[in-house]
This record gives structure tokens, C-alpha cells and sequence, in this order.
């Protein structure tokens, strides 16, 4: 479902935007979108900061301006609009969701190994056929959490999350066919992760000597 309102900032009307109705959850960090992100980018650019359009998505230039705001409040200049930005922000307390981070890791993980067994496909995004991030996308958005699409951009979201500190729901990255993160997958739990291979959607183990040489790091977005 999309809402659409006009926004007035500085005495000027910006163009008609659509919004997607549900909330990115808190804390709101770069792919996340929503009405509250739009709120968010409407008071960055009151301040000054520069947004181009308050258009619910938060984008790299949000993400840019948000650091500049915490910056000239000397808050930590990560780009995640936590507690505190929230609130040197917005003037008022970050609304919290009832359901806890640890249920909708289990929901995510509950949902992923639903898919085990569906074929690869490169550059798939859909049950018909997966490939890593497209597969990691696809079931992150079943819970109305925005990633981007490729795993070298999902790596760079998120909180950095050190090997044995690893909880359910986190992103894991390898480097495979190319430097860098080249593949992904999410963490289940028990040394365990599920991702989409060229053998399809299945689960593996971190310790498998051919995943373990290629471990670059995991990401917490939930």
C-alpha cells in the first residue's frame, strides 16, 4: 500500500512522493524506507543538510547527511539514526517496535529454510531461482527490512559483528569467485548458515574448510 503527501521545506514545495506505509524499524540505518524515514529527511533538510527529495528511502545521501548532523552535534558520525540522533533530531523519544529483535531473527531464519532446496540462478531474486543476495533481499523484505541488492553493498550496512559473537539472523560474507564479498548468507545459529550456492538454497557449516578460508566478516541489520 503507498500514501502520497506534498512536503514544504524552507518555503518550498518539493514534488508529490510516493511512501511506503509500513515503518522501517528502529534504530534506521541505509536501506531502510518508510514514513518515518521520510519525516527524518523532511528535518535534515530544515536544518540544512542536503536531501534532494524526502522520498522515504534512505539512500546513501541520507545516510551522508546524517553524519554531517552528527558531526555538528558531536554524536558518533556512523550514519545509523539510533537512540540519541533520534532525539537531537527529531526533538523527541525513537518509537521502538513491540516485537523484539530476537523474534524477528527466528521469524527470518524460519522463513529462509522454508526456501531450502530452490534452484540458483544468477542475478535471481524469486523463489524460481536465487542467487546469494538475491536470496538474503527476498527474505529480509518478507519482514519489511530493505537490503540492497548485491553482496558487496550488504556488506558495507549494518552493524560489524566479530566471528564468535555471531546470533541468529546475522549476514555472513565470503569471498569467493572475486575479491571482496562476493557471497552472503544468513546465520542460523550453531556454526550453521543457509544461503543460496550453485547448488541451490541449502545450509552449510562456517567450519567447512571451504567456507571457513573464504569468512570476511558478518553484519547484524536486524
Amino acid at each position: 500500500m503507498v500514501s502520497r503527501f506534498k512536503i514544504l521545506v524552507a518555503g518550498i514545495l518539493f514534488c508529490t512522493i510516493p511512501v511506503l506505509v509500513y515503518a522501517a524499524q528502529a534504530p534506521f540505518r541505509e536501506g531502510d524506507q518508510g514514513a518515518e524515514i521520510a519525516s527524518i529527511q523532511i528535518k535534515l533538510a530544515e536544518k540544512g543538510y542536503p536531501i534532494t527529495k524526502a522520498d522515504g528511502k534512505f539512500t546513501a545521501e541520507t545516510t551522508k547527511a546524517v553524519i554531517g548532523f552528527q558531526k555538528k552535534e558531536k554524536l558518533k558520525a556512523d550514519g545509523i539514526i539510533e537512540e540519541k540522533t533520534y532525539f537531537t533530531l527529531m526533538g523527541k523519544n525513537i518509537k521502538r517496535n513491540n516485537e523484539s529483535a530476537n523474534e524477528k531473527a527466528k521469524q527470518i531464519t524460519d522463513t529462509a529454510l522454508g526456501f531450502v532446496g530452490k534452484p540458483y540462478k544468477f542475478g535471481g531474486s524469486t523463489p524460481s531461482g536465487f542467487d546469494c543476495s538475491g536470496f538474503v533481499q527476498y527474505v529480509f523484505a518478507k519482514k519489511n527490512i530493505t537490503l540492497p541488492r548485491t553482496a558487496d553493498t550488504q556488506f558495507k550496512i549494518g552493524k560489524i559483528v566479530p566471528k564468535n559473537k555471531l546470533g541468529q539472523g546475522d549476514l555472513v560474507f565470503f569471498s569467493t569467485y572475486e575479491p571482496g564479498a562476493s557471497h552472503c548468507g544468513i546465520y542460523l545459529g550453531q556454526g550453521k548458515f543457509i544461503h543460496a550456492s550453485s547448488h541451490g538454497v541449502m545450509v552449510s557449516q562456517l567450519e567447512e574448510t571451504y567456507w571457513k578460508t573464504r569468512y570476511i566478516g558478518a553484519r547484524q541489520v536486524i
